[in-house]
């Protein structure tokens, strides 16, 4: 939701102020980034997206205690690998298929199901491996102290 939503609303939206539309004229450097305007807005809708499904993951998938520092620098591994290769297959085919009416939502939507049953896979098997429901174990016995105490 985070993602399509923050793509939706810079490609429909800030695409079309006169403010960016006067940086892609004037600014040289801003118009070879914004060639194909599909790689800058996927890649700040994957990072908010990724920030927002970090913690949800953590907190309510996986209730997961683990240390968060190590986890975060494993999604950060999965994510070296998939940013730039979604990135680069996104703008081959929204480029090569440019003619098909919301080719970018469509390159969107199969990215982000090969994004979530991939990212789950690694957050099953490796992230979260051997932790799961660590958190609801610590809070139970945080309060049989309490009642005990």
């Amino acid at each position: 939701m985070i993602q399509i939503g923050s793509f939706t609303l810079m490609n429909e939206v800030l695409l079309n102020t006169r403010f960016i539309q006067g940086l892609i004229t004037n600014n040289e450097t801003f118009a070879k980034i914004m060639q194909n305007e599909y790689g800058p807005i996927y890649l700040i809708a994957l990072i908010l997206s990724v920030l927002w499904n970090f913690t949800f993951n953590r907190k309510f998938t996986f209730k997961s205690a683990n240390n968060i520092k190590i986890a975060m620098l494993k999604i950060f591994g999965y994510y070296l690998i998939f940013t730039p290769v979604s990135t680069i297959l996104g703008n081959y085919f929204t480029a090569r298929f440019a003619s098909f009416p919301a080719i970018e939502y469509i390159v969107l939507g199969i990215t982000m199901v090969i994004n979530m049953v991939t990212e789950f896979l690694v957050c099953k098997f490796f992230v979260y491996r051997g932790s799961e429901n660590t958190a609801v174990k610590k809070e139970k016995i945080k309060e049989s102290e309490i009642t005990d105490g």
